[in-house]
């Protein structure tokens, strides 16, 4: 099969592109810049930007299959620089996959679409999504998932996945900030510190992926025009797990509380800073990056098992080892 991922460089993008290769699909990555070493895996890499149209649609052509892995992430930032990529980039590929007759697209989502102002536990795929997203992220990735769900068709097949929390090794995001806050004294205990959540080690994830294209042979497969919840399917507290991490790193573990409704505050008052005055980057606090630390958010499996045989191939405990050994031979602590 050919397939095009998008993202090819990233964290999770890369780990798709790996798996493709090595089981004999002929693989495209589209990403913003040179990426060699994925290149060296048996990939053709194409610098593309999504917000591209006529670039999007030439690497599009010939393909016989689409997984829209790219995006841009983070928690904060003017709304139309999110747009820009992931939703009108999105509809720049359904349009090339209908041009071009292409005839699956498996898009990577976000639980975070259905947002963090409540507990999510066990939640299915029929939760509602967020009336308010606070942050452009969420937003921007709910209105794509819409868009990409309501274009299955007679024309493409489509899914969007919604991994949770994605962890291991070349992790370039959200463990190593979370350990170099923790390292350097900077990582609050949210809330109560008993909130339970879903994390998804990289594999299962990239496998996910895979499983569902496999399955979603037309617009009438049994995952086509679906949005599925994706984690190792065994919550963990989110404090003791972090702070068991930190100790198989040397790491300090997190002690100091804040309660939800400071962090929220704390959040709003950065978030307005960042706003009108011309900092840089990202501000240490949200309220969205707060709820997310203190709420509980895990969700049902059944439905990604049932649809197209998600399974889990690496189980928790092995992916945290296989994570702290990374940390460890890549210098990071």
């Amino acid at each position: 099969m050919k397939v095009l991922v998008t993202g090819g460089g990233g964290f999770l993008g890369k780990r798709i592109v790996e798996l493709l290769v090595e089981r004999g699909d002929e693989v495209t990555f589209l990403a913003r810049g040179r990426y060699p070493e994925v290149e060296a895996l048996g990939a053709r890499g194409l610098q593309t930007d999504l917000r591209d149209a006529e670039a999007v649609s030439q690497a599009v052509h010939g393909q016989d299959a689409i997984l829209h892995v790219a995006a841009k992430a983070g928690f904060f930032g003017p709304i139309a620089e999110y747009r820009a990529i992931n939703v009108d980039g999105t509809r720049n590929l359904l349009d090339a996959a209908e041009r071009h007759d292409v005839g699956r697209l498996v898009y990577t989502s976000t639980p975070s679409v259905v947002g963090y102002a409540e507990d999510h536990v066990n939640a299915g795929p029929d939760t509602p999504y967020a009336t308010e997203h606070w942050s452009p992220y969420p937003e921007t990735k709910a209105e794509a998932e819409r868009m990409v769900l309501a274009a299955n068709s007679a024309h493409i097949a489509t899914v969007s996945l919604r991994p949770h929390l994605i962890f291991g090794p070349h992790d370039n995001n959200l463990m190593p900030r979370v350990v170099e806050r923790a390292k350097s004294g900077r990582l609050p205990i949210i809330g109560e510190g008993t909130n339970t959540v879903d994390m998804t080690y990289v594999d299962n994830a990239a496998w996910a992926h895979l499983d569902a294209l496999d399955t979603l042979e037309g617009p009438g497969a049994a995952c086509a025009g679906k949005a599925y919840f994706i984690s190792n399917d065994d919550p963990v507290d989110l404090w003791p797990w972090l702070n068991g991490f930190f100790e198989d790193l040397g790491v300090p573990p997190a002690k100091r509380r804040v309660s939800l409704g400071l962090a929220t505050t704390l959040g709003n008052i950065m978030e307005f800073a960042y706003s009108t005055l011309p900092l840089k980057g990202e501000p240490r606090m949200t309220k969205f990056l707060a709820a997310g630390l203190a709420k509980s958010h895990w969700y049902d499996m059944g439905p990604a098992k049932a649809d197209f045989g998600y399974h889990i191939r690496v189980p928790m405990d092995e992916g945290k080892a296989r994570t702290v050994a990374w940390f460890k031979e890549a210098g990071l602590v």
